[in-house]
C-alpha cells in the first residue's frame, strides 16, 4: 500500500535518508507518496553526514552490485571535475565534461543520457542547438533578473522521453529550481517523479547538495539548504528480506544518535 506523505524529521542528510528508509520498509508500506527531504544540517557549504550510515550503505550496495553513493552523485555533478578554487571554474568544468562525455555515453546505463549532461546540454530531438541551463540561470541572475521561475533547469525532454516504454529507468529526476532564500543564501530542489531509496536516493541527496555548491558559488550566494521531493518514492529492487539486515543496523544507528541528542 502507499503511505501518506512523509518528512522526515532530521535535517541531516544521512539521518533523514535512514528515516525515510526505514519507513518504506515498514510492515504493509511499499512507497511513500510523496516524500520530502529537506537538507539544512551545512558546513561550509557541504552536507554533514553520518560516516557511519554512509558507509553501512555502501557496503550494503557493493555486496549487491550497485553504484555508491558517491558514482550516483556524480550523474547529477561530476565532483571530481570541479576546481572552484580556479577563477575559471565553471567553463573549465563544463569543458572537462564535453570532453569527457564520449567516454561517459559508452557506459550503458547514460545510453540515454545522463543528469549534468541535459543541465548542460539539453537538446530536444530534432533541435541543432543546445542549450546549458546552468549556465543560461547564473547569467540571467548576474543581470539582475531574480524572478524565481526563471532560475529553473529541466531534465525531462518530451521529445524523448514521453514513450510507450514500461520501464524507462531515465530520467527519474525532471526538474531542478535554484531559489534564492534570505540576502545571501540558496536552496536547490529536486523534483522526482519516482526514486529508489536503496540504490539512488542517498547518492541524489548528495548530487544535489554538491551542484547547490557549485551554483551558489557562481551566483554569488552560499549554498543553504536542499530540498528533494519525490513523488512517489520506493524500496528499490532487494527484497525487504535481504535488506532487513541493513535496516536493523540503520534503525541502531538512528536511536544511538536519538541517545546522543537526549
Amino acid at each position: 500500500m502507499s503511505s501518506d506523505i512523509f518528512i522526515p524529521s532530521s535535517p541531516n542528510l544521512s539521518l533523514a535518508w535512514a528515516e525515510a528508509f526505514i519507513r518504506v520498509m515498514g510492515r504493509g508500506v511499499t512507497e511513500l507518496s510523496p516524500l520530502v527531504i529537506t537538507v539544512t544540517d551545512i558546513a561550509d557549504e557541504v552536507p554533514v553526514e553520518s560516516k557511519e550510515i554512509r558507509q553501512t550503505l555502501d557496503a550494503q550496495l557493493r555486496r549487491l552490485d550497485l553504484q555508491s553513493c558517491h558514482t550516483v552523485a556524480n550523474t547529477i555533478f561530476p565532483e571530481s571535475m570541479w576546481n572552484p578554487n580556479s577563477s575559471n571554474d565553471a567553463d573549465q568544468l563544463f569543458q572537462r565534461f564535453e570532453r569527457a562525455w564520449p567516454r561517459i555515453r559508452r557506459c550503458p546505463a547514460n545510453h540515454r543520457g545522463s543528469y549534468f549532461r541535459r543541465l548542460t546540454a539539453y537538446c530536444p530531438s530534432g533541435s541543432d542547438e543546445s542549450v546549458n541551463q546552468l549556465e543560461h540561470v547564473v547569467n540571467t541572475y548576474r543581470k539582475g533578473n531574480h524572478r524565481r521561475s526563471a532560475l529553473q533547469a529541466s531534465v525531462f525532454d518530451p521529445t524523448r522521453d514521453h514513450n510507450d516504454c514500461r520501464q524507462l529507468g531515465f530520467p527519474c529526476l525532471h526538474q531542478v529550481a535554484f531559489t534564492p532564500i534570505g540576502s545571501q543564501g540558496l536552496s536547490v530542489t529536486g523534483f522526482y517523479a519516482t526514486q529508489f531509496l536503496l540504490e539512488r536516493a542517498y547518492g541524489n541527496y548528495l548530487g544535489l547538495c554538491r551542484l547547490g555548491r557549485f551554483m551558489a558559488k557562481q551566483m554569488g550566494l552560499t549554498f543553504e539548504k536542499m530540498i528533494c521531493i519525490a513523488s512517489v518514492a520506493q524500496r528499490g529492487a532487494p527484497t525487504k528480506t535481504q535488506l532487513q539486515p541493513l535496516t536493523n543496523e540503520l534503525a541502531a544507528i538512528l536511536a544511538k544518535a536519538g541517545e546522543a541528542q537526549a
